[in-house]
């Protein structure tokens, strides 16, 4: 039986990312790059690829993008986890995130202000096309323009093996690193060998007899 509630954002787990952004003068403290937290991220295109952030106009990475029309979505993984929390609960009008979690802001490629997170697995190089407002939040919308990939995530035939990024996902206000591969697209039709060459070994455990 399930029990009805108010209407909320119950959509979970959700991507958490650290948006990193900056306005047209880095060396304005008032516009120097900065790093938001969102958990309101996702794709919304293929073709041209074009994804989607969700900001709230009292944060001021909203006026940054606003002002450089740019901004870059960095993964998370396990080790930047806790400056990715860090990043969500402290404001950069206020303080140099970047110097205070010791991240390295790089040049993001395709982009003239943003920078992009060195430490993050994947970062995506974004330029901002529209801009819903829907209340609360303002969603951004952007076109891909550059994408980085950590190289220890490159395999020898150069897939991109993000399994091995270790990344985050963040869930009803929590934050959990993603687990056991259950399967992949179109395994449930997929043919016996297929299910064996690409799901992974399930080791069998070893008895705990003397």
């Amino acid at each position: 039986m399930k029990i009805n509630i108010s209407p909320s954002t119950m959509l979970n787990p959700v991507p958490v990312v650290m948006v990193s952004c900056a306005g047209k003068n880095p060396e304005n403290p008032e516009t120097r790059p900065n790093i938001c937290t969102v958990a309101w991220a996702g794709t919304i295109n293929s073709e041209p690829p074009m994804v989607s952030v969700s900001i709230r106009k009292s944060r001021h990475s909203h006026d940054l993008i606003l002002e450089s029309q740019e901004f870059v979505i960095n993964l998370v993984n396990k080790k930047l986890a806790k400056a990715c929390d860090y990043c969500g609960v402290r404001s950069g009008a206020n303080e140099d995130k970047f110097r205070k979690t010791e991240l390295t802001p790089e040049v993001a490629p395709g982009l003239k202000y943003a920078p992009q997170i060195a430490e993050s697995p994947v970062s995506i190089s974004c330029k901002l096309k529209d801009i819903i407002e829907l209340g609360s939040h303002d969603m951004f919308l952007a076109e891909v323009v550059g994408v980085s990939v950590d190289e220890k995530l490159m395999d020898d035939k150069g897939k991109i093996c993000l399994e091995k990024a270790k990344l985050v996902a963040y869930c009803h206000g929590e934050y959990y690193s993603l687990g056991e591969m259950l399967g992949f697209f179109g395994y449930s039709v997929a043919s016996k060998e297929a299910l064996k060459r690409r799901m992974p070994v399930k080791k069998s455990r070893k008895s705990n007899k003397k």
